[in-house]
This record gives C-alpha cells, sequence and structure tokens, in this order.
C-alpha cells in the first residue's frame, strides 16, 4: 500500500492538476499510562507512533480553501470568511484549525489541500491530532509564516475543541508536535513542563485494535466524563482534581456521589501512577511501569467505565503472554485500542497468543502493530525536478 505522503501527493496532483508547494506530517501517539486526567492537569506519558497524517498544499490567489480528503474519497470547500456548514464532519477540522490561525493575526490565503493518513481513526490513537498538526504547519508554510511550537499546539487545541466539540486536554496535540524519538514524554499538563524519557531499546511499544470504533464528539460520552470530573473538583472545592492527594480525597470521599467518586479516585490515582511510571522509566525498572499499566486499566474499567468487553479481552489475552510487562486500554476508552509493554524478544510469541486468545473471546480479528518512540511533526522535504 502507498504511504501517506505518496497518497496525499498523488491525490494533490490528481484533484488540482499540479504539484503541491509543500507537504506536513504530524504523527498519532500512543500514552503509555495517564489517560483522562489531562482536563485535571495532572501528568501523561505519551509516545509518538510510526504513523502519520500528511497535509499537501500550495496557495490558491482567492480566500477559497478547496480539500482533497484521499482515503475517505471525497472533497470540500468553503471560504475563508464566510465558513459556512460545517459537513461533511471532517470539514470542521479543517476549518477549525485555519479560523484558530487568523485569530492570532495570521492572514491566510487561499488554498488548495489534500489529506492522506495511516493513523486508524476511532481507535484511540489521537489521528484527530495529527490531522490538526499537519494542517497547521502546511498552512502556515503556504503562508509564509512561523509560529512557536507551543502556539501551534494551542492553536489546534483550541480548533479541537471550539470547532469539533471534544473538550479534552492538549496531550495529543503536545506529543503531536514535541515528541521525540526514541523517548516518552513526561508532561505535566498544568505548567506544560517536559522531561523526555528515554524508552529502552529492548522494549516495543506494541498497540492492538479491538475493531471497535469509537467516536468522541458523536458520542458525547468524553464530555460527560470531562464534566463529572469537573463536578467532582467544584464538590471538593478546588481547581482542578490535580489538587488533591489520595488520602485527602478517602477523608472527604462524604462530598461526593458514589459515581463522582469512583470518577475522582480514577483521576487522583492515575496522576500517582504516571509518575511512578516515568520515575520507572527513567530507572529502567521496567516492572514497574508494566504494573502501574495493568493498575491504570483496572482502575479506567472500574472507576472510570470507560473499557468495553473488547477491549478488556484484549488485556487479558496480551497478560496472559510471556515477555509482557503490563497492558491497558488506550486513548479515551468506549472502544480502540490497547497498548502494551513488551520485550523485544517476546514479539512474536505476543502476537500468536493474544490474536489466538482474542478470536476466541470474541470472534473479532485484532489488528496487533509494533512501534517505537517516534519523532514529532515536521515538514516533508519534496524532490526538485
Amino acid at each position: 500500500m502507498a504511504t501517506a505522503e505518496e497518497r496525499a501527493r498523488s491525490a494533490f496532483e490528481w484533484t488540482f492538476g499540479r504539484r503541491p508547494a509543500t507537504m506536513a506530517r504530524a504523527p498519532g501517539r500512543v500514552n503509555l499510562i495517564g489517560d483522562h486526567v489531562d482536563y485535571s492537569d495532572g501528568f501523561v506519558l505519551p509516545v509518538a507512533i510510526g504513523l502519520d497524517v500528511v497535509v499537501a498544499a500550495d496557495a490558491r490567489r482567492d480566500r477559497r480553501v478547496r480539500v482533497m480528503a484521499s482515503d475517505v474519497g471525497e472533497q470540500a470547500s468553503f471560504h475563508l470568511d464566510r465558513p459556512g456548514e460545517r459537513r461533511p464532519a471532517w470539514t470542521r477540522y479543517v476549518q477549525g484549525v485555519a479560523a484558530m490561525i487568523q485569530t492570532v493575526g495570521v492572514r491566510l490565503p487561499g488554498m488548495d489541500l489534500a489529506v492522506a493518513g495511516d493513523v486508524p481513526a476511532g481507535s484511540g490513537l489521537a489521528s484527530s491530532s495529527a490531522l490538526e498538526v499537519a494542517l497547521a504547519r502546511a498552512m502556515l508554510e503556504v503562508a509564509g509564516r512561523v509560529l512557536p511550537d507551543l502556539e501551534l499546539v494551542e492553536i489546534c487545541h483550541r480548533a479541537e475543541q471550539e470547532w469539533v466539540g471534544v473538550h479534552c486536554g492538549l496531550m495529543d496535540q503536545y506529543t503531536a508536535v514535541f515528541a521525540r524519538e526514541g523517548h516518552a514524554a513526561f508532561l505535566d499538563c498544568r505548567t506544560l513542563d517536559c522531561l523526555h524519557v528515554p524508552v529502552p531499546g529492548d522494549a516495543l511499544v506494541v498497540v492492538a485494535e479491538s475493531g471497535l470504533r469509537r467516536d468522541l464528539s458523536a458520542s458525547q460520552s468524553y464530555n460527560t466524563r470531562v464534566r463529572e470530573c469537573e463536578e467532582a473538583a467544584s464538590r471538593l472545592g478546588i481547581r482542578r482534581l490535580r489538587d488533591i492527594t489520595v488520602d485527602e480525597l478517602a477523608e472527604r470521599a462524604s462530598l461526593l456521589s458514589p459515581v463522582l467518586l469512583r470518577r475522582a479516585r480514577h483521576v487522583v490515582t492515575e496522576i500517582e501512577r504516571t509518575r511512578d511510571a516515568a520515575s520507572a522509566l527513567e530507572a529502567g525498572a521496567l516492572w514497574r511501569v508494566g504494573r502501574a499499566m495493568n493498575e491504570s486499566h483496572d482502575s479506567l474499567r472500574d472507576d472510570f467505565e470507560v473499557s468495553t468487553p473488547e477491549l478488556d479481552a484484549l488485556v487479558h489475552a496480551a497478560r496472559s503472554a510471556q515477555g509482557v510487562y503490563g497492558s491497558r486500554l488506550c486513548g479515551a476508552g468506549f472502544g480502540g485500542s490497547t497498548v502494551t509493554f513488551v520485550a523485544s524478544w517476546a514479539i512474536e510469541g505476543f502476537r500468536d497468543r493474544v490474536a489466538w486468545e482474542y478470536r476466541r473471546a470474541t470472534g473479532r480479528e485484532p489488528v496487533i502493530r509494533t512501534f517505537k518512540p517516534a519523532t514529532g511533526a515536521s515538514l516533508i522535504e519534496q524532490a526538485t525536478e
């Protein structure tokens, strides 16, 4: 199969009849641990993966933006000054990024765009953030402007919240921009301080897709969890759940309903687990990283209630294989994928074991991919004729 870069370039040339002036790429991500804590100002530990979204672009003389989404075979257009309806749904990302760029004083020209991606949508691997960051990189290059990387993260985060309607934290956009090859990013989502922690070369990050796709903005389940965490913090008299310890939460548990207590307990304990996992990874104590991952999944399943029978089956299958340090659902849950930390010597046996166990439990065929931590977004050098 052609790469995302090849598909984006080909779609641009076929649709618009010329070569693109620039191309930009941004990676998907998988979070080793720290899910559903970024919007509570917690700590996360993501890595970028070797799957990209690529945008090919060139300027137009008017103020219209035309877009070809090559992977779904759909085209759309809108005027930069009159965005109009956000249909089809994927155009909200394009319109949102363009609108947010212009709010910081960058006047974009009209442009033609073609998009292709290898990050599977709805799999918990941050395909939307990869799209946003690749779009922003390409649009700014066409406009001849450069913005600081952190401002780029904030622009894409605002596009996700204000145009797509997902009330997420900014972990995904941050990872797409700042990821470092061979490292996990231990990110403080309140201060945005980040420590890049090396991932040992003899450990692999394995993502297994359940085959159960989720759509955060359509189901509203994600936004419900955000509201529950905000309500729990309010009842506890704190700004965010980041601002209370495990012991303090136990002492003040009577202030919360049973549901809100479970939500808060997940967030508060997950923040502590993520701190411990980052410290363990830095020390090379991979068994401690794995233990924290296992505890994270159990908390997401029981206290945060975002797992599914399929995700639980994948995690159970992974934990039964040799050479596995730990396994958990990744991303928002409600479907999508799991992430497993595996010793490199065990990968072949792991694939066979997990695929067999998952088929037996669910009748579904998992898609299993192995990754080393990849680098963040960049422009793609194009060959000159």
